[in-house]
């Protein structure tokens, strides 16, 4: 065979052979309207199986109101008993320092306490009621009762946005329940049990001060005393040392009194004579009580005799103000029952689509076809 003979044996006709086919990039949206379609039942069956299931999940979340109130400090006008209780401790110059604003942040920081609401809790019949202590074990209701105790806030309203616009320093109170009862009762006995815990404690500070400046001035009389009495010996002593060199001296009379110039001694006077001496001798022996000629000290006896009978009454004042008062909640918290069913049922109609068209998509898929052996004639 000669070789033209050959290479017109061996060439391949590819004008006989059929083109691979190539798959189409374009997404055929009628053709995956008209799978959709065929599968209606099917996609509304899952629809609404998806949409019982957002009904039974939205029963079944637990119940969350909360109920809030915004306080600021106290204003003058409640403060009024407690300014005449100050000013009459300014009379007596006991120095007690009483402030609105230092009131109402002890409150914020007694109110944020755990231990206090622990105590409150563990304290409340309603509270117990409710979570049903009596028949808890200790660890089980220590658990409940910081459960409980992380459901109530206090946030400072200046740190929110737009908050430089605000005239005034206002906080926002609030404790969640699963009831709007529960919520705004435990929040109101709650608020009033601090503010009892903030008043006792500051008419304590207003009579632990008298107290400390009462005892102050008694310690300082008493000091002065000493010192009034050491005077008093000391000029009796000396009196009698110049009643003694008078006599010796023969100086009788007051040495002004007969134009006598007599050099007194500084130590031990004598110039008033033995006979001036003598009386002024037994004027000071006479005295009952040192500072009986003591204008300065007995003004200051009377001074921690009024502070003695000073009594500090219980007080009642608020440390607080009311900008909204403990709120009975109208909507509970988290998502409606309506959005979570909606929301189930969109899920329900993605999941229920993309299956059916996943579905078609693997039994529409070809098969992979075998290469075919092109046979060589000689």
């Amino acid at each position: 065979m000669s070789a033209m003979d050959f290479k017109k044996n061996t060439d391949l006709d590819f004008a006989n052979y059929a083109s691979p086919a190539t798959p189409s990039k374009e997404i055929d949206l009628l053709g995956l309207l008209e799978v959709l379609l065929a599968a209606k039942k099917r996609i509304i069956a899952i629809v609404f199986a998806f949409a019982l299931l957002g009904v039974a999940v939205s029963y079944l979340m637990p119940q969350k109101w909360t109920s809030k109130a915004v306080v600021t400090p106290a204003e003058q006008i409640q403060w009024s008993k407690v300014r005449q209780m100050l000013v009459a401790l300014q009379v007596l110059d006991a120095d007690v320092s009483v402030k609105r604003s230092d009131v109402f942040n002890l409150f914020i920081k007694k109110f944020k306490s755990q231990t206090l609401l622990e105590d409150y809790i563990k304290s409340s019949p309603y509270v117990m009621e409710q979570m049903k202590g009596a028949q808890m074990d200790p660890d089980e209701l220590r658990r409940a009762v910081v459960n409980v105790a992380e459901r109530m806030k206090a946030a400072d309203n200046a740190l929110a946005k737009n908050a430089d616009k605000s005239p005034y320093d206002s906080w926002t109170l609030s404790f969640t329940a699963p009831t709007a009862q529960d919520a705004q009762v435990v929040l109101d006995g709650y608020i009033a049990y601090i503010s009892a815990i903030v008043e006792k404690e500051t008419m304590l500070n207003v009579r632990n001060a008298l107290a400390l400046r009462t005892h102050l001035e008694k310690e300082r009389l008493e000091l002065d005393r000493v010192r009034l009495t050491t005077i008093h010996n000391t000029n009796l002593q000396r009196l009698n040392y110049s009643l003694e060199v008078a006599n010796a001296a023969g100086i009788k009379k007051p040495v002004y009194s007969n134009g006598q110039a007599v050099k007194d001694d500084p130590d031990y006077s004598v110039a008033l004579g033995a006979d001036g001496i003598a009386q002024k001798l037994q004027i000071e022996k006479s005295l009952k009580d040192v500072a009986e000629l003591n204008a300065d000290f007995q003004n200051r006896e009377y001074h921690l005799a009024q502070l003695q009978k000073l009594s500090i009454d219980d007080v009642s004042f608020e440390p607080f103000k009311y900008q909204l008062e403990p709120s009975m909640p109208v909507k509970k918290d988290g998502p409606a029952k309506a959005l979570i069913v909606i929301l189930a049922a969109l899920v329900g109609g993605l999941f229920a689509c993309g299956s059916v068209l996943l579905r078609a998509a693997m039994l529409s898929r070809e098969p992979l076809t075998e290469p075919r052996n092109v046979p060589v004639t000689n």
